[in-house]
């Protein structure tokens, strides 16, 4: 007999369970958000946009809390890390950003890499002391045609194209998964680090200041072969509950993994490369300030 496929009506209940979700007054992250709140989650929107995040939590039924975090902005990272008092089971790096040529973060970093990346970096190791159960960062299908371009991060140097920085951004979120998880084991934790994507969703993702014929463009292929935004959360519902290995990539089981129930799913050689992922962990020490949020076990450093 084959395995009925995940739904959101199989998440457990997270009675007692406090959650946030970065970028949750829309699209995917608000779609994530109302079903960790059914389920019995106390769920923070965490969100860049304070009255959009109200509305947006007024539409969903359970506890939720509305918190501003602007992740273009590390001291609005720093901020929301410093305000944040108790345990926290889950947090979930869904905030993105995908477009925005030649715009920059506060701190001076490319829009994308800046925001899709480093304030996630940040935001996750200033709260890693707090968090009890996992870290689940989105990443995407972009992530393939992905280069992290150490000597021009932001971009400035070449021609820049948004795809490559997009692309650049979503490998950087894969390459934080793989080193997060390994310096959680090297510290004895059992926090787990694990990232999901959520294929072609029906979102308004890379269309903010954009041209009216490109966006028409985007709506109507949205319209033609998206799924919702409710399905296109349930990788990061599966990624957040479900007893997984450390480390996991979950995605649509779908052709090209555009739609589909959440399944595990592959990553590029890139992505799976650990000197890389080390290097970029490193970088990004360096460009946010922050460092990995733990002690290292009895015996050893992270900079062996």
């Amino acid at each position: 007999m084959n395995q009925q496929p995940w739904t959101a009506a199989d998440l457990p209940s997270l009675d007692g369970r406090t959650v946030i979700v970065t970028g949750a007054n829309s699209g995917v992250g608000r779609a994530t958000a109302t079903a960790l709140a059914q389920a019995g989650a106390h769920v923070v929107l965490a969100v860049r946009d304070v009255h959009r995040g109200r509305e947006a939590a007024q539409t969903m039924v359970g506890r939720t809390e509305v918190r501003q975090l602007d992740l273009a902005d590390l001291s609005s990272v720093r901020s929301f890390a410093q305000s944040w008092t108790g345990a926290l089971d889950i947090l979930v790096n869904n905030a993105g950003v995908a477009g925005g040529r030649g715009t920059f973060t506060t701190d001076g970093f490319d829009m994308q890499f800046g925001t899709n990346h480093l304030g996630h970096f940040a935001l996750t190791n200033l709260l890693l002391p707090q968090i009890t159960d996992r870290v689940v960062t989105l990443s995407s299908g972009a992530h393939r045609a992905g280069e992290i371009h150490f000597d021009d991060l932001d971009l400035r140097r070449r021609r820049y194209s948004l795809p490559q920085a997009y692309g650049q951004s979503k490998l950087a979120n894969l390459l934080f998964t793989l080193e997060l998880q390994h310096r959680l084991e090297q510290a004895g934790s059992s926090v787990q680090s694990l990232a999901a994507h959520p294929g072609y969703s029906a979102t308004s993702l890379g269309t903010q200041g954009r041209g009216k014929p490109l966006v028409s463009a985007v709506n109507l292929a949205g319209r033609l072969f998206a799924q919702t935004s409710a399905q296109g959360a349930l990788p990061t519902l599966f990624a957040a509950t479900q007893d997984l290995p450390g480390g996991s990539y979950i995605g649509p089981d779908g052709r090209w993994e555009l739609q589909g129930h959440p399944t595990m799913v592959g990553r590029s050689d890139r992505a799976a490369d650990p000197v890389l992922a080390r290097r970029l962990w490193e970088t990004s020490e360096k460009l946010t300030g922050v460092r990995f949020g733990l002690e290292p076990a009895a015996g050893f450093t992270f900079d062996e």
